[in-house]
């Protein structure tokens, strides 16, 4: 009895399908890479409608950032702040665009009345091979605009069980005069590991594109990439371990840039690490970054292969408004 229950709920679920599908001839495809405006100025971004990251810009942050970083079904890669210093390093979300020194003016720490104000969005994307976002950012020193920077942000898979996120920064002056990306080991792009993941409290591993590996090797030294991997998750066979490659590009001013890694799972492009970089006006200077989400602790071999790919991507076309 029950199993004829069953079998014919089955075959009203597939009739009814049918027959939503006669009623849409025109029905298109949904993309498989989705970016879904939320409230309270969220934006998350799906693969086949699981979320892999959300961006959080409300104009009442200190500044943007992603949060969680995870694989389909999985756990963030990263967390919000330093596991042993949650008040001193507040300041470390997750994945954000900062700098240290921007014309003396520091956009680093939260102490103080500098902001990164998301002023608009411009485009929300979708389709089967990315899912993508614009907007527009102010860097604001009390009530001075410092700097204006057009943001994108790309999310494509690159495999089964692994993605990579592309993200475009534009830098324009707001008026006559120059402004200087001073020199420091503090920006653009930060990233704070998942405690698990860390060297010291995990028994990660951080390898570069020369091959060293971890802190004492590998701080501040120019490479085109920098991955950090280890245990993520508990697993019958042993912890599933995960990681992020965070990875340069060969059009970027300072390239190879300085890398700032440290055990405690803390890892940053040093864009301004060798030298300030001046942006003047009416002349735009264009940044591209990437990070590669992808399970267990690949070898650099498989990780040159992936930032070869990225390096080759076509560049993004950013259109001010």
């Amino acid at each position: 009895m029950m199993q004829s229950r069953w079998t014919w709920m089955c075959c009203a679920l597939l009739a009814v399908a049918a027959a939503a599908h006669a009623q849409l001839p025109d029905a298109k495809p949904v993309p498989a890479m989705q970016v879904l405006p939320l409230p309270y100025g969220q934006a998350s971004f799906t693969w086949l409608g699981r979320e892999i990251t959300r961006y959080h810009f409300s104009p009442s942050l200190k500044r943007p950032f992603w949060y969680p970083i995870r694989l389909p079904g999985g756990r963030s890669l990263t967390r919000i702040g330093h596991p042993h210093d949650p008040h001193g390093h507040r300041h470390h979300d997750s994945v954000w665009v900062s700098h240290m020194k921007i014309d003396g003016i520091s956009f680093w720490e939260n102490d103080n009345d500098q902001r990164i104000v998301c002023a608009r969005v411009y485009e929300y994307g979708d389709s089967d091979e990315a899912a993508w976002m614009v907007s527009e950012n102010r860097w604001m020193a009390g009530d001075r605009l410092v700097l204006r920077e057009l943001r994108r942000c790309e999310v494509r898979p690159t495999g089964d069980d692994h993605w990579l996120m592309i993200i475009d920064l534009e830098f324009k002056t707001p008026g006559d005069n120059p402004v200087t990306l001073d020199q420091s080991f503090f920006g653009l792009i930060g990233v704070r590991m998942a405690k698990t993941i860390g060297v010291r409290d995990g028994g990660g591993r951080i390898l570069n594109a020369e091959g060293l590996i971890n802190e004492k090797a590998v701080f501040r030294q120019p490479t085109r990439w920098v991955d950090y991997s280890g245990p993520i998750a508990p697993g019958e066979q042993g912890d599933v371990a995960a990681g992020i490659s965070l990875m340069d590009h060969p059009s970027n001013p300072n390239f190879p840039a300085k890398f700032h890694v440290r055990n405690d799972g803390w890892m940053g492009v040093c864009t301004t690490g060798k030298d300030a970089i001046t942006v003047e006006p009416g002349k735009p200077r264009h940044f591209r970054y990437g990070l590669w989400v992808h399970p267990g602790a690949p070898d650099g071999e498989a990780i040159n292969a992936m930032w070869k790919m990225f390096s080759e991507q076509p560049a993004a076309s950013l259109t001010w408004k």
